[in-house]
């Protein structure tokens, strides 16, 4: 199975660039081409101008150079336009794929790579796929093709200076192996340290608010300087090693250079060659460092390309969520509990969450899940909706096993407010239309769901109305955000309603509100709430005790405090019991 992922996740930057681009790479080759052939030209015409300096030719030759000159950088300058195109398309296509395969993503796995992670897909890892695209298809071919072509000419004017010039640069050449095979190790290790950072700052710039409060800014920024310094002794160790490429090239070229004008001062003293052939030689190997500095460089994008495509393939090979389960389009059955917990084991790793629990919720009316914090009531929701999956036991909606379920069948079925409230960054009209055509509903109905939750007049206050995005200095409360997610699941029509604490940042008008609001959408479907505050907990028709992840309880609130002592010990600990409790 993991195999099978693996390939069918596998990613490869040749074939995503020539996917629906041959035309256009064809056409850079063959621009990429003219300008080779033009600059392997231009010694030569050299030489030849100068053997007709005292023959009257000049002329006709200067042309020809000026012209061919001409031609070889227009030539090299739409080649390279047009490849830099093809390579920002093509990033383009990767940004997309990567965020919709990360949104697809089990959530197991989102949470174990870390937004850090996969933010540093679409930023550094993509920048440098681009390099590599830059130099890789087109560029280091052509300057091996220039290589290439220099030494035969070198060849056809002089082939003993020929091999002195080659047996100089492979001084080089054996320096070059060694440094580029621990090139790759060290960029892996600097991209996998750049990643962990990026988490690291993510997650610090979402708690800033707490940072700020404790007055922890250095505390905290001397952990992240210390991880940014790791990697930059990374990075040093990369550079050391990469600084040797251009040396180990500038030495053959010196090499080469003395040991040519020696020899071929000599040669021309013998009468073996002409000043304009030495000539051209000369600007030949001169020529050559070009595309040799090229390939050393090209090296270094290439080697960190390939680790970033390493990168990408292992994450397309990460589970997409509607690739396992969903073997039916299962539809309710008749008379079903809403939720059906079968004696279901859970553990993150090897930390146990749930052990062998066990309760219902009823097709109808207001079901409270209560407990101790990590008791496992926001786990079960994570069951649920199948965010995550059973150790062992059954979870059933509406009297279908969960992992028979279609998951967007499934998860249609239900509306979800988590304990943060979280909204998208988007207009008011984007988040309480989440996941459904917004052309579906009205301004009307939509106003109508925010006069429900005490928001329209905000709303209507805000710039935009409907269409004002939430972010940066416009954005709501923490209880107005609560409301506004209210009122979003209020809009889907869902039978099944899933709230995590949503009164835990509400004034006690508002929370008054949303209980009735609580109590509205009960009449006619399940609620299932987390709840710790009693004043929720006490007018629900059925209550669930949590502890250490088991079940301990099931009934109405009355009944527990008189049957269930973990219940009665979790409400006697809240100032907010408006009754006398039992003993």
């Amino acid at each position: 199975m993991a195999e099978r992922a693996r390939k069918a996740g596998e990613f490869s930057i040749l074939r995503e660039l020539v996917a629906g681009r041959k035309a256009t790479l064809a056409l850079i080759g063959v621009l990429a081409l003219l300008s080779t052939a033009s600059s392997l030209a231009l010694p030569w015409i050299v030489g030849k101008l100068i053997a007709t300096l005292s023959g009257g030719g000049m002329n006709r030759w200067t042309w020809l150079l000026v012209g061919i000159g001409i031609a070889s950088a227009a030539a090299n300058a739409a080649a390279t336009f047009l490849l830099s195109r093809l390579g920002q398309q093509m990033i383009c296509s990767l940004r997309v794929r990567t965020m919709r395969h990360v949104l697809g993503m089990r959530m197991a796995e989102i949470r174990r790579e870390g937004s850090g992670s996969l933010v540093s897909r679409i930023t550094a890892d993509t920048a440098r796929i681009k390099k590599l695209i830059d130099v890789g298809p087109v560029q280091l071919p052509m300057a091996a093709l220039t290589t290439l072509g220099t030494l035969v000419i070198m060849g056809f004017v002089d082939w003993v200076l020929l091999l002195v010039t080659v047996g100089a640069f492979l001084v080089a050449a054996a320096l070059i192996v060694l440094v580029v095979k621990a090139l790759r190790r060290s960029y892996t290790a600097v991209q996998e340290a750049t990643g962990t950072l990026a988490q690291r700052f993510a997650a610090t710039v979402d708690a800033v608010k707490v940072i700020k409060a404790y007055q922890a800014e250095e505390q905290v920024a001397a952990g992240l300087a210390e991880q940014a310094h790791g990697v930059a002794r990374r990075e040093i160790a990369a550079a050391r090693v990469e600084a040797l490429m251009m040396p180990a090239l500038n030495l053959g070229q010196q090499i080469a250079m003395v040991a040519v004008i020696t020899g071929g001062g000599a040669r021309m003293l013998d009468g073996r060659l002409s000043l304009a052939d030495f000539v051209a030689f000369l600007l030949y190997l001169l020529q050559l460092t070009g595309p040799l500095m090229m390939a050393s460089s090209g090296v270094t994008a290439v080697k960190m390309g390939l680790v970033a495509q390493d990168r990408f393939t292992g994450l397309f090979a990460k589970e997409q969520e509607d690739a396992k389960g969903g073997e039916t389009a299962a539809d309710p059955a008749a008379g079903a509990p809403a939720v059906r917990f079968d004696r279901v084991d859970f553990a993150y790793g090897s930390q146990p969450v749930l052990r062998k629990a066990d309760f219902r919720v009823p097709a109808e009316g207001l079901t409270a899940l209560v407990g101790l914090s990590g008791s496992g009531k926001t786990t079960a929701l994570e069951l649920i909706q199948r965010f995550v999956e059973a150790d062992a036991g059954r979870v059933s909606v509406f009297g279908t096993d969960v992992a028979r379920w279609d998951l967007t069948r499934l998860r249609a079925r239900m509306a979800y407010l988590d304990q943060s409230s979280t909204l998208v960054q988007d207009s008011v009209r984007a988040n309480l239309t989440l996941g459904r055509n917004a052309d579906d509903v009205t301004d009307e109905e939509l106003m109508r769901a925010l006069d429900k939750v005490g928001l329209a007049d905000v709303v209507r206050d805000t710039p935009d109305g409907l269409d004002t995005v939430l972010a940066g200095d416009t954005d709501l409360s923490g209880g107005q955000r609560q409301r506004l997610g209210i009122a979003r699941a209020m809009l889907t029509g869902a039978p099944l309603i899933l709230l995590d604490e949503p009164s835990s940042q509400l004034d006690s008008l508002n929370e008054q509100k949303l209980r009735d609001l609580v109590d509205d959408l009960a009449r006619d479907r399940a609620v299932l709430v987390v709840a710790h505050r009693i004043s929720t907990i006490q007018h629900a028709d059925h209550v669930i005790v949590f502890e250490g992840g088991e079940v301990v309880g099931q009934g109405t609130h009355k009944a527990l405090l008189r049957e269930c002592p973990q219940y009665a010990q979790l409400v006697r600990g809240q100032a907010l019991i408006g009754e006398a409790v039992p003993a």
